[in-house]
């Protein structure tokens, strides 16, 4: 109220609906907001993931360059000993039976996993039916 008894309608409280209005514009800007930082965040992490991967994928590679020349490596070695062709094959031949040792171990850890099956997960899920009814029973 001013000095004349009347209201001042420029001075007076927000109604409720202004309030509700006001409030579902904020919260709808604050959601934009985090959506747009949310956005951003991501882009920075997925650049940062692709910078690691490229890394890893190039360290691999390097990797694969020096074992074979590992495998070079022993070949000249054993050439001093021996010619070249049997140098070569005596190195060839190890790294058959070492890949298939490997490959026997892939194929025990590869039959031990399937089927994909919870066993542990049924067999006490199991036990906890046989349970709740035996109790129901009683």
């Amino acid at each position: 109220m001013n000095r004349t008894g009347t209201s001042d309608v420029s001075a007076r409280e927000p109604t409720t609906g202004e309030l509700v209005g006001k409030l579902g514009e904020q919260v709808s800007r604050l959601v934009r907001d985090e959506l747009a930082l949310a956005k951003a965040e991501l882009r920075d992490k997925g650049k940062q993931a692709g910078l690691g991967a490229a890394l890893g994928g190039t360290a691999g590679v390097l990797v694969w360059f020096a074992v074979g020349t590992l495998v070079a490596a022993a070949v000249a070695g054993l050439a001093v000993v021996w010619p070249v062709w049997a140098a070569a094959l005596v190195v060839a031949g190890v790294l058959l039976v070492v890949a298939a040792g490997l490959a026997g171990w892939a194929a025990r850890s590869v039959r031990r996993a399937t089927p994909p099956i919870p066993e542990q997960a049924i067999d006490s899920t199991r036990r906890d039916i046989e349970a709740v009814k035996e109790g129901a029973h009683r």
